[in-house]
């Protein structure tokens, strides 16, 4: 394809494509061992779709942290990538480009982390044969993906225990630990739009990978230039192992641990649900879990069909009051009382729920983990599980930009909040600190021990998680998933709306009850999106403007401190040294905070605004303190967002 060649040098020099971009195709057609990726790049040349040639090519899709996550189906779909399409209209083939999800880079990535599954072992002293467990949601090329990953890590002499169909992220971070593998692998790109797809990496813990296995896992895939390699003889291949119905059944098991009272659910016989998994994986446990509680539940027909294309919605994401329209309309309609969706890969839950007024009402992230917090700490105290004595042993854990509510619960009753950077990685990175705090001969039967067992022990010896979440509807309640969970979530807000129906109150008048007694806390987010290469520049220079320009002020209320997590060091209550993040938190002298970072999966940079009213020491507020109360709060935070907006396209536009 040198032919090629001049065509991108004077493109270049005309200004139409980027340098890195001409490099990257370059070196693509170079190392690439498919023809369709030729051909596609050819058609993209000869048509002059310069931009799009940009963004698939600008950079090489990087393995992060997180994994990778792009554009598996272009703006531009070239004929060689439509081949025969399937019945969705799904391209034949993935989008091609250095900075795509398609098979160059899953394989990549893939060769990487079996590297490094091995080195790691060999450095342990431990002789067994690396395996990996590998999951997908619905997305496009998923399931092709996972195919993939199974098929080259058993070349390259792992085992490989694949789903036999899609299951959840949730589910991945659990068999993880069940089939005792060591590394694990999710094909998802959780609730982006349809065109995404994404691969997300975990450890033997079963929690996502962090230091010191991230920066090597990372210099491995990056390292690996060609989807391209050399399988080992077959006596040395690995085995492909399938995950059915037994890694179901005793992850389903465990969900029903996570129940705290179950005559709370027993007494609320009219109670009625509405689920909807919005075209993802969560049926697969939601729907059986649910029967088995024996909550009276109705799913949203139309969308129970498992499809990547998420036809009903404009966006599979349960923050999104559209994508629960569906199921808030069959609840109108039948008189139900709570609505309850997943994400595609079911990490995530919304809800909506019958308010006082007898209308159906959107709940934030922040309201819910809240909620979720409270009902565990307060039923755990009722039980007499969590004492005087053993408080302090209890643990909440939340991100920087979850709602201090949180920790006012955690603080008044006596246990730890430990706040983490965004990314449940870091959740489950305390839950393994915890684990190995245990004593030895504990540590040595723990994954086969019950919920009450190990409770137990980390009640004598070490922490107990009791709840964690993050603003972006993500909740878990036990250490058996290391991951936010949304099957877990659904079981455990289940018996939260039970507890309010059996006391007669909705779930607004239960929020009330704790906002009367341990302040109003109210968040707003906002997102400000900048796509393709020229959005990744302008959402650095804004990063760069607020460490650069710190503000003074926010809509006329001073700063009165401000932390940079890119450059300071800063620690957590346990002492913990938290990682350094493109992150700036600023508190302002009426007792609220503006924090903004880029997103780390999509091409947006976010902005978390945070207000907060306590009421008197020892006292509470009246049910009319409190409604003039989140009137006046949510129109200072409507002026606020309204300021933060002008004020960051100034920020880019000097």
């Amino acid at each position: 394809m040198t032919d090629l060649k001049p065509h991108l040098d004077q493109a270049v020099a005309s200004g139409k494509l980027l340098e890195s971009s001409a490099k990257n195709i370059l070196q693509l057609l170079a190392r690439a061992s498919s023809p369709v990726y030729a051909q596609s790049i050819r058609e993209l040349v000869e048509r002059g779709e310069w931009a799009e040639l940009n963004d698939r090519f600008f950079r090489t899709l990087a393995f992060g942290t997180g994994g990778l996550r792009g554009r598996t189906i272009g703006k531009v779909v070239t004929d060689a990538e439509r081949g025969t399409p399937d019945a969705q209209g799904r391209p034949g083939h993935p989008c091609v480009g250095t900075n795509s999800m398609n098979f160059f880079n899953v394989s990549r990535a893939v060769q990487g982390l079996v590297a490094y599954v091995k080195e790691w072992l060999a450095l342990e002293g431990r002789k067994e044969r690396g395996s990996i467990a590998i999951a997908h949601d619905t997305r496009f090329f998923s399931r092709e993906f996972a195919e993939l990953c199974a098929r080259v890590a058993v070349e390259l002499g792992c085992d490989a225990h694949l789903a036999g169909g899609p299951r959840s992220t949730p589910e991945l971070s659990f068999a993880v630990r069940e089939t005792r593998s060591h590394a694990g692998i999710v094909l998802t790109a959780s609730h982006n739009p349809p065109h995404d797809n994404g691969f997300k990496c975990y450890f033997a813990d079963g929690g996502q990978v962090v230091e010191p296995h991230a920066s090597a896992i990372i210099a491995k895939v990056n390292a690996t230039e060609s989807d391209a390699y050399t399988p080992l003889p077959v006596e040395q291949q690995g085995k492909i192992h399938t995950l059915g119905g037994e890694i179901d059944e005793a992850y389903m098991n465990r969900l029903d641990s996570l129940i705290l009272d179950r005559g709370v659910i027993a007494a609320a016989k009219n109670l009625r649900v509405i689920y909807t998994s919005l075209h993802g994986t969560g049926g697969v446990i939601v729907k059986p879990m649910l029967a088995r509680l024996g909550v009276q539940f109705t799913t949203v027909p139309e969308q129970d069909a498992m499809d990547g294309l998420f036809p009903t919605v404009k966006s599979p994401n349960p923050e999104n009051a559209e994508a629960l329209a569906m199921a808030i309309a069959l609840a109108e309609k039948s008189g139900a009382d709570l609505v309850m969706a997943t994400d595609p890969d079911c990490d995530r839950m919304g809800i909506a729920a019958r308010n006082a007024a007898g209308k159906m009402e959107l709940f934030t992230g922040n309201q819910i983990g809240s909620l979720l917090a409270w009902y565990r700490v307060h039923k755990l105290r009722e039980q007499g599980v969590l004492t005087e004595a053993n408080a302090a042993r209890g643990v909440i854990i939340k991100t920087f930009v979850t709602s201090d509510l949180q920790r006012a619960i955690a603080e008044k009753n006596g246990l730890r909040c430990v706040e983490t950077l965004t990314g449940f990685k870091f959740n489950a990175e305390k839950l393994e600190k915890y684990e190995r705090a245990l004593p030895a001969e504990v540590r040595a039967k723990y994954r086969t021990m019950s919920e009450a067992e190990t409770r137990a022990a980390r009640l004598a010896h070490s922490s107990y998680y009791v709840a964690g979440g993050e603003e972006s509807y993500g909740y878990s309640g036990a250490d058996f998933v290391r991951d936010k969970d949304g099957n877990g979530a659904v079981v455990m807000f289940t018996e939260v709306a039970a507890h309010a129906k059996v006391r007669g109150l909705t779930l607004d008048r239960l929020l009330d009850e704790i906002y009367a007694e341990y302040g109003f806390y109210f968040e707003m987010n906002g997102n400000l999106v900048f796509e393709g290469a020229e959005g990744a520049a302008k959402i650095q220079r804004l990063i760069d403007t607020y460490a650069s320009e710190p503000p003074r002020e926010f809509n006329g209320v001073a700063v009165t401190a401000s932390r940079n997590f890119g450059v300071e060091d800063i620690f957590d209550c346990e002492g913990d040294k938290i990682p350094k993040e493109k992150m700036l938190a600023f508190d302002l002298a009426n007792g609220g905070r503006v924090t903004v970072r880029p997103s780390g999966t999509e091409p947006k940079i976010k902005y978390y605004l945070f207000a907060v009213r306590a009421p008197e020491s020892g006292g509470a507020f009246t049910p009319e303190q409190l409604a003039a109360i989140k009137n006046q709060t949510r129109a200072s935070l409507d002026d606020l967002w309204a300021w933060l907006q002008k004020d960051a396209a100034r920020r880019v536009s000097t």
